[in-house]
């Protein structure tokens, strides 16, 4: 069976596809050469949680054409209900792979998100890794600029002029899948992937894990260490019971589950 084929897995409401990162960048060059567009949704505990409890946010989720597991929650939550998917692919690793491969082959991006000065630093460590990727662009929109018509209107008109291969929103969730929502109609042979924290990490703003951490689920211990006022109530307060409620509630699934 190839990674097309395989069916997605429910994990706490939001579909995942049981993909490596090397497949989701097979199947975005893929899809590029052959002229259709699409986007990825990065799905971590937050994105289960919020959208436990707005339907319309897991609605948003199923709009993706990939939608893959950002955080180990949801790995460890698949593995302990049967439906195993193979590993976690984060936006942070997925915006040097699928820039990587539009360098090879000769292909453009977009970085939009993050405080002024963040997408054009993480713009040139791109380029310093990649010499021939080409950058279309980059927009730091101000705080809000999805209420303000005008504001928006500027950043659409940015993204959709400089028509890119590829574009990197990372606005957070899920302000990130709501604009991509709505911008991704413009340009249907562009692909866009909802990255969060990638791009100050990229720009060198945010420290990421060391690479020891992340296989061992603990790269939020790692964050919040480094912004506990502003990780503590969202990390430990909300996410943390919910993760245990989603590992739970996944062991009993299989506990409950017929034998064949």
């Amino acid at each position: 069976m190839t990674a097309t084929e395989r069916k997605r897995v429910e994990v706490g409401g939001l579909p995942i596809d049981p993909l490596t990162e090397e497949e989701v960048v097979e199947r975005v060059r893929a899809e590029l050469r052959a002229g259709r567009g699409g986007w990825i949704a990065t799905p971590n505990v937050d994105h289960l949680r919020h959208a436990a409890r707005d339907p319309r946010l897991a609605e948003l989720i199923r709009t993706a054409q990939l939608s893959v597991a950002d955080g180990a929650p949801v790995v460890w939550a698949a593995r302990l209900s049967g439906r195993p998917i193979p590993a976690r692919v984060t936006g942070a690793d997925l915006l040097w792979s699928l820039s990587a491969a539009a360098a090879a082959d000769g292909r453009s991006v977009y970085l939009l998100g993050g405080e002024p000065g963040v997408p054009d630093r993480a713009a040139e460590a791109l380029q310093l890794a990649y010499p021939t990727l080409k950058i279309a662009g980059t927009c730091s929109p101000p705080r809000g600029f999805e209420l303000d018509e005008g504001e928006l209107g500027t950043c659409r008109d940015a993204v959709v002029n400089a028509a890119p291969d590829l574009v990197f929103v990372g606005l957070g969730f899920p302000k990130q899948e709501q604009i991509i929502s709505g911008f991704s109609g413009l340009l249907p042979s562009t692909w866009w992937l909802g990255c969060g924290a990638a791009l100050p990490f990229a720009a060198g703003d945010l420290q990421r894990a060391p690479s020891w951490m992340r296989p061992l689920g603990l790269e939020w211990l790692f964050r919040l260490a480094h912004e506990p006022r502003r990780l503590f109530r969202r990390y430990l307060r909300e996410d943390a019971p919910f993760a245990l409620a989603l590992l739970i509630g996944a062991l009993l699934t299989r506990i409950r589950a017929p034998r064949s």
